[in-house]
């Protein structure tokens, strides 16, 4: 199986950005312990404060891997051509995010992309990324 993880905007700041809200821990340090987890999944990583080349990424995996798990950041709210890429290709897209974006401002309630996504997990700091995985390895079954 072959996941592709796609961060958006900020996430590269993961350990360092607002640890109350988001942890103490890089994405690179979890994903170590991703992989251990799941040594049958190949997984993809890719990260980018940049819009365009998050969909550049979705087309380039959306017709050829098994899932994408999918954090678009503050992007979530604001982006319909992400909406458009996730309908445009035939891969499964989770969409997660690491704090519970319903207790927190209200233009976060909002997500422009949940309506193409397979499912949406939010609210389990790290740990929302192996729920993605799961929920694509169980989809596929």
């Amino acid at each position: 199986m072959k996941i592709q993880i796609i961060n958006g905007p900020n996430i590269n700041l993961l350990g360092k950005r607002e640890p109350t809200i988001y942890g103490a821990r890089s994405f690179e340090d979890y994903l170590v312990e991703l992989k251990a987890q799941y040594p049958s999944v190949e997984f993809d990583y890719y990260q980018s404060n940049v819009e365009g080349e998050m969909i550049n990424k979705i087309h380039e995996v959306g017709f050829s891997y098994d899932g994408i798990v999918l954090n678009a950041g503050a992007y979530t709210h604001t982006s319909i051509a992400l909406q458009d890429a996730i309908r445009a290709v035939t891969t499964p897209v989770i969409e997660v995010h690491i704090s519970n974006v319903h207790t927190r401002e209200e233009f976060r309630h909002k997500s422009m992309i949940s309506c193409a996504c397979m499912g949406v997990i939010c609210g389990f700091g790290l740990d929302s990324y192996r729920l993605g995985v799961e929920a694509l390895i169980h989809a596929k079954k």
